[in-house]
């Protein structure tokens, strides 16, 4: 007879409460049915597990003793896939990572490059999404790493999990606005202390740069006649309505660089409203197989050179 391991999910049910008829059907099955599967478990052992002299039926000395073992095995069950996974990853050079959507394409390209003249890399496979899905990503361990926005004051949910990080880049959110006929803003942030309505355009929730935009201007913001005309959890749409005249947005300044310089976009508010950004690199807290462990060294030495 061979051992069947959701057996053990029938001991446990029926050592829980020592009632045949209650564990059946919790274990969603007939009474007679699960009953020959504790028999099964039993005959397999050569040994009782429960006394049914009584009721309810008692766990015997030898039953005590496979409570410990099974949970013991069914620990052993549950690591299985994550151990297949760590095997599987040593030996593969592919490197995993989320990043939001901004530097997916900003800043992440030019700076793979810059590391490439320094590091042998292997393919990667990369995931663009906003900051909350990238965090959890790295956090349930389906990416190597993360690239994201960050702010020293506004503290995210990889830095409150001591997540291993580096520091990669910096970055600026700038209030833009399109131009008008003079090159003059036409959304002005000023104006809204004068009484004018401003027309903003911003971040959803999602949004880990709104996160940061909320945390550090917005109660000052809030003080300002203002009237949120669209917000969206990406940057880049933020940005094309921006150039459309729709309104203000803070966007960042990799993002807006090229709009600025040629006058797509202009600056629509002084230096006080700008914030500086991070931009940082989290990785897989334990051992992540020798091509993401070569390539974390590598972003480290990379980090030290520009110091």
């Amino acid at each position: 007879m061979t051992m069947n391991l959701s057996w053990i999910d029938d001991f446990n049910a029926l050592a829980a409460t020592g009632n045949f008829s209650r564990a059946a059907d919790e274990r969603h099955m007939t009474q007679p049915a699960f009953s020959r599967r504790i028999r099964a478990l039993e005959e397999w052992l050569g040994t009782e597990l429960f006394d049914r002299s009584s009721q309810p039926a008692r766990v015997t000395e030898a039953g005590e003793w496979f409570r410990v073992v099974a949970q013991d095995l069914q620990a052993r069950v549950a690591a299985i896939p994550g151990e297949a996974r760590a095997v599987a990853e040593a030996s593969s050079s592919t490197l995993r990572f989320a990043s939001t959507h901004a530097l997916s394409f900003t800043f992440l390209p030019h700076w793979l490059r810059a590391l490439e003249a320094h590091a042998t890399m292997g393919p990667i496979q990369l995931i663009s999404d906003v900051k909350q899905k990238c965090e959890s990503m790295l956090a349930q361990s389906e990416v190597h790493f993360m690239l994201a926005h960050g702010h020293t004051s506004v503290r995210g949910e990889l830095d409150d999990a001591s997540f291993p990080n580096l520091l990669v880049g910096k970055d600026q959110l700038v209030p833009v606005s399109a131009p008008d006929s003079r090159g003059e803003p036409l959304h002005r942030l000023e104006d809204g202390k004068t009484g004018a309505t401003i027309h903003l355009l911003g971040y959803s929730r999602e949004s880990g740069l709104g996160r940061i935009l909320s945390a550090l201007k917005g109660p000052t913001i809030e003080r300002l006649h203002h009237q949120y005309i669209l917000t969206a959890h990406l940057a880049s749409v933020l940005r094309t309505m921006a150039l459309d005249g729709r309104g203000l947005a803070w966007l960042p300044r990799l993002l807006v660089g090229d709009d600025l310089e040629r006058g797509r976009l202009v600056v629509a508010a002084s230096a006080i409203w700008h914030v500086d950004l991070d931009i940082r690199l989290y990785r897989y807290r334990a051992h992540a197989g020798k091509a993401a462990e070569s390539f974390w060294a590598a972003a480290q030495d990379s980090t030290a050179r520009s110091v």
